[in-house]
């Protein structure tokens, strides 16, 4: 079945919460009327998107500085860090090169777009769940967050699914790290002219 974004409905009665209730006992801002929320498609598509952008880069890089034997795509040599020694330490500089430049790549691209080049694409943008700005540290914290999509095992076949899982379970589509930092994923050209000013 076709995934389709619609509108979020917003009653003229007063302000909606993201759990339902009072927007003021529950801590969390009213979502602009008429904002489309982003599809689970094109939320998956963009993380791909920047995934395989930011380790093209990194598989770039380390293949320039230290040749085919020594590049990126050997973090996921698991053999590695039994054999000690220079293995053991390539693989751990491999996987701190990954968490640490998608962390940069997310922070960044957020801090400067409202968006990741991926969920650019797509026509997507971040903003809190009033529609203004995500703060850096919003942005901090989901860089952060996000890291977990990327451990072995546990992030393709628990944190992944987990968070697809919530975002379609709930009526604003939010995954937990939407949740952790109050921000809401939508159609950019769907936000008020006022709150995406400052989306690129």
């Amino acid at each position: 079945m076709a995934s389709v974004d619609l509108p979020m409905e917003i009653p003229q009665t007063g302000p909606i919460s993201l759990s339902g209730g009072d927007a003021e006992q529950e801590g969390h801002w009213p979502i602009p009327e008429g904002v489309v929320l982003a599809s689970l498609p094109k939320r998956v598509g963009a993380w791909m998107l920047d995934t395989i952008f930011v380790m093209g880069v990194l598989l770039l890089l380390t293949t320039l500085v230290g040749g085919w034997g020594a590049n990126i795509l050997l973090a996921f040599d698991y053999s590695l860090p039994l054999e000690g020694g220079r293995s053991a330490a390539l693989f751990g500089v491999n996987w701190f090169l990954i968490l640490g430049g998608h962390f940069l790549y997310f922070r960044h691209t957020g801090i400067r777009f409202s968006r990741s080049l991926g969920q650019r694409w797509f026509g997507l943008a971040v903003v809190r769940e009033d529609g203004e700005v995500l703060p850096s540290s919003g942005w901090d914290g989901r860089a952060l967050l996000k890291l977990r999509y990327l451990i072995p095992v546990l992030g393709q076949f628990w944190f992944g699914p987990r968070d697809v899982l919530l975002a379609h379970r709930r009526h604003t589509h939010q995954s937990s790290v939407d949740l952790k930092v109050a921000s809401i994923v939508a159609v950019a050209d769907s936000l008020p002219p006022a709150c995406r000013a400052h989306i690129r």
